[in-house]
């Protein structure tokens, strides 16, 4: 089990353990170790007062070391993964939080391929890093980007022609953090007219009530400028929310379907599959079989999807959260390239987006999750997983139930989908009811 990383790289309050500059100058220490010398690193971050300190500290610690880091500045996490393969650079390293409030940061990584590091090489990182004593000195020595945002911003520009978005009326809400220089710059440049939201950061107000995780300040200025539709970014840029011209959020699993099903048509969905995790609509299964296509289902994580992808030759995958991959264009999940994707195929429906953008009917899903005061092995729990067999066998081929434990939280959680809506209710009801008496619900 990882010590300090999670399911997306280094995350903490500022601050405290791990997430502090004493932690950062130990973990350039415990990669540059892996590195051969000289070597180039990319860094980026997103608008958090502390990733300037978080900067500074890997800086100091890779030049000691005989390493050339390249700062972007701020820029989307996704930026960084691309700036690695373009410089040919053997690390990545983008500070970030993603959508959790200022007052956290984090550290994500990415190999000399652009892809997020395996659970294996994180393991044997962490123990780097707990043989290494602290030697973090004080230093005001602050470098200036080299790179900026315009290799980004061209990469994205070779997406669409030029005016492709002409007529256009599009809110972009940059949840004051990563996206705020970039998004606009490619929306703009493409012909959209825009109107932002959350482009003011302060270092201190990234994701406060705008972004992903809170579209309704997006949906109720879409439908006060007549929009026709609205875009949202994650604080580090890596994740789209979509609302269509009536406001409402187009769910996650809509977007995936929508990709998958155009692309099939066009003949270029690779391995005529998509990969999903296993929280996916399994109405997208469904649909993707009676057109000739498939879907590959991993567990919860961006990673797995790319492992996924990668094993199996796919280059379209993604999560309901609106973390998706297009690999043809970028090794990792890129909020603006998934807005980008969904604009052509909008473009060419001529459409609403309201139209073209739910293109199956979504099965009934409920979800539980029962805080525990212990997480008891499955195999162990000989009742529940009876209870669990017999929810299956009633739910039949068109139904299913993911019941697991949280990775970060003393959590079970529980899923359940099917045709029926009064099916799904019922069943959920049955399977709460046995978790209440297998295991010690707080």
């Amino acid at each position: 089990m990882a010590k300090y990383f999670g399911t997306d790289g280094i995350r903490g309050h500022f601050g405290q353990e791990p997430m502090t500059p004493n932690f950062a100058n130990r973990l350039a220490l415990a990669l540059a170790q892996t590195l051969e010398t000289p070597s180039k690193i990319v860094l980026g971050r997103d608008t958090r007062a502390s990733g300037l300190v978080l900067e500074r500290t890997f800086y100091k610690a890779f030049k000691d070391m005989g390493h050339r880091l390249i700062l972007l500045g701020v820029v989307p996490t996704p930026a960084v993964a691309m700036q690695v393969l373009s410089e040919e650079a053997a690390l990545g390293i983008a500070l970030t939080a993603s959508h959790n409030p200022a007052q956290d940061n984090g550290i994500k990584l990415f190999n000399h391929q652009g892809q997020k590091l395996a659970p294996e090489e994180e393991v044997a990182i962490e123990a780097r890093i707990d043989s290494l004593l602290d030697t973090l000195t004080e230093t005001q020595e602050i470098a200036e980007a080299t790179v900026g945002t315009d290799f980004y911003i061209q990469s994205m520009l070779q997406q669409m022609p030029e005016g492709a978005l002409s007529g256009m009326k599009i809110v972009l809400d940059c949840a004051n953090g990563a996206t705020y220089q970039t998004s606009p710059a490619v929306l703009k440049a493409l012909g959209a007219e825009l109107i932002l939201i959350g482009d003011t950061p302060d270092g201190d107000n990234i994701n406060q009530g705008l972004g992903s995780e809170h579209p309704r300040v997006l949906a109720e200025k879409v439908l006060e400028v007549g929009a026709d539709l609205g875009l949202a970014h994650d604080g580090d840029g890596d994740r789209l929310v979509v609302v269509d011209e009536h406001g409402a959020v187009i769910d996650g699993d809509q977007l995936l379907a929508t990709f998958a099903l155009e692309a099939l048509k066009e003949g270029c969905l690779k391995a005529n599959t998509l990969v999903l995790t296993v929280q996916s609509n399994l109405a997208i299964d469904f649909a993707l079989k009676a057109v000739g296509g498939s879907v590959e289902r991993v567990p919860v994580g961006d990673r797995n999807v790319a492992t996924a992808m990668r094993r199996i030759g796919a280059n379209i995958g993604g999560e309901s959260s609106g973390h998706i991959l297009f690999t043809d264009y970028s090794p990792t999940g890129d909020g603006l390239l998934a807005a980008l994707q969904l604009l052509k195929i909008f473009k060419k429906s001529g459409r609403a987006l309201s139209d073209c953008s739910r293109p199956i009917e979504l099965f009934p899903q409920r979800t539980q999750n029962l805080s525990v005061q212990e997480k008891i092995p499955f195999d162990n729990l000989p009742n529940l997983m009876k209870v669990k067999a017999f929810v299956e066998t009633e739910l039949g081929k068109k139904g299913r139930v993911l019941m697991r434990y949280s990775g970060t939280e003393s959590k079970l959680r529980l899923l359940i989908e099917a045709e029926n809506s009064e099916k799904v209710d019922q069943m959920m009801q049955i399977l709460v009811t046995e978790a209440c008496k297998s295991l010690a619900v707080i």
